[in-house]
């Protein structure tokens, strides 16, 4: 096992799908005070929603289905994304589902604080942990790959 270790200062992607954008902007907007101490990042049209809308500067990537999904990914991969809140339609088929499905993938096996709802995005924000430092256990899955792959 590895582990990684959370600054105060939280670096966020903020994601959401069409259908969900208004609902993450609001979210976003009744939270921005809380949200003002970390860094976030986003894919395509929500980073810009969000910019536009609020006083957050979102560092922008593609639009989700243009490969946004798999640059967040790829942050995550690299260290430079502590919590992931993705605000996905589960009543909508997407062209980028295999990638949304990898991306989840990603931010499970590297122990990221995902939430996909307000709910568990409220819950997340309000923890003691959002601005403590956080050690993260990511475990070591190599043992469990095929050999044969």
């Amino acid at each position: 096992m590895n582990k990684t270790l959370m600054n105060k200062k939280k670096k966020i992607a903020l994601i959401a799908h069409d259908n969900r954008k208004q609902d993450l902007l609001n979210w976003v907007k009744a939270n921005e005070d809380e949200l003002s101490k970390h860094e976030f990042f986003g894919t395509g049209t929500t980073s810009k929603l969000i910019s536009e809308n609020t006083k957050l500067e979102v560092h922008g990537f593609l639009s989700g289905p243009l490969g946004g999904d798999i640059q967040i990914g790829s942050h995550i991969v690299e260290g430079n994304i502590d919590i992931l809140i993705f605000f996905w339609d589960p009543l909508q088929s997407q062209p980028h589902d295999p990638d949304v499905k990898a991306l989840l993938r990603i931010a499970v096996l590297n122990d990221i604080p995902t939430s996909t709802n307000i709910a568990s995005a409220d819950f997340m924000l309000n923890s003691p942990l959002m601005n403590e430092e956080y050690q993260r256990v990511i475990i070591d899955y190599s043992s469990r790959l095929s050999r044969k792959g």
